[in-house]
């Protein structure tokens, strides 16, 4: 396939999943909703998935440590989401919520500048805290005509600690729509103690939320003990999805991952997909789901939602039929 440069990596990308030339109209992100407001279904038709120069996001900053301590900090916290896109079906899948620190100083950071340094206190607080705004922010997504199912990061030695389960018990949407919320817990981290794992899991999975087990293929987990997991998604290290196109290696990787997620009734999904080679590659090992700057980059709420109405009023939304599951996550 010839790339033209002049075709934004979203329009590329669609060409890339359908196969078919598309209009040269500037593309803006995403395939979404349903037809009926709040529900979960699909549109005839489909749109541009993503469009990277259309979405004025603003930029991460590349900031020094910062150290987060006191309730004044919990106050700079904002979830951004990036969509994530249904490979088979072409279409939003669902999205991931990804913590920000709006500094009054450095601007908009990532959690790479702040993690190491908080304190135990500090993260626990503002991990509850983006808990409770992940399930807010459903609420606000639905209320747009938008049902989304949410995925968010959790450092696993607050999982292990935290009372996850009845936070979200408490505070989930009233609403018999709500799909649920999916964790995403690191591979080597959350197995390493299979039977505080295996019990948290269950606890989970009773309140409405699923596991993904996150950068899977950088540690080196006991198949036997993610069996008893009973994970929702497995996310492909994105070391591997990088050149998986070229490398014959990082290829059979990626295949090998997406065989153990549906040999253990779950899903693949692969991060950080950010050329059409690759995204091309990944489809015809079967991979079920994909993130990355080439189909969508993150966005704070209101840009997400201003995005997907404005597909929808262009008739081009497309939202995955499927039900979302404990192992099939669509929304």
């Amino acid at each position: 396939m010839t790339v033209d440069d002049t075709r934004s990596g979203l329009q590329q990308a669609l060409d890339a999943l359908t196969g078919a030339a598309q209009s040269q109209e500037a593309p803006a992100v995403i395939a979404a909703p349903s037809a009926s407001a709040k529900g979960i279904g699909s549109i005839e038709g489909i749109g541009t998935i993503g469009g990277i120069e259309s979405v004025d996001t603003e930029p991460v900053s590349e900031a020094p440590t910062v150290r987060l301590s006191g309730p004044v900090n919990e106050s700079w916290l904002e979830l951004w989401y990036q969509p994530k896109i249904d490979l088979r079906q072409k279409c939003l899948a669902g999205a991931e919520a990804l913590a920000r620190i709006r500094h009054p100083e450095h601007g908009v950071l990532s959690p790479d500048s702040y993690v190491s340094s908080a304190d135990e206190d500090s993260l626990a607080r503002l991990f509850e805290r983006a808990i409770l705004t992940t399930l807010s922010d459903w609420s606000a997504f639905g209320d747009a005509g938008f049902n989304l199912r949410l995925a968010i990061n959790v450092p696993v030695q607050l999982l292990f600690k935290s009372p996850l389960p009845k936070l979200v018990r408490e505070n989930c949407p009233k609403s018999e729509l709500w799909p649920g919320l999916i964790v995403e817990v690191t591979e080597d981290q959350f197995v390493r103690d299979a039977k505080c794992a295996r019990e948290i899991a269950a606890e989970l999975r009773a309140n409405g939320i699923a596991i993904a087990i996150d950068d899977f293929g950088a540690g080196y987990s006991s198949l036997a003990t993610m069996r008893e997991l009973t994970f929702a998604e497995l996310k492909i290290a994105k070391t591997f999805v990088a050149s998986c196109a070229a490398d014959a290696t990082k290829s059979a990787i990626c295949q090998t991952a997406v065989d153990l997620a549906h040999r253990f009734g779950s899903t693949a999904v692969a991060g950080g997909i950010d050329n059409v080679a690759d995204l091309q590659a990944l489809q015809i090992l079967e991979c079920d789901f994909g993130q990355g700057s080439l189909l969508a980059p993150p966005m704070p709420k209101e840009r997400f939602i201003e995005l997907l109405q404005r597909r929808l009023n262009k008739g081009t939304v497309q939202v995955s039929s499927t039900e979302p599951s404990a192992t099939r996550l669509s929304a």
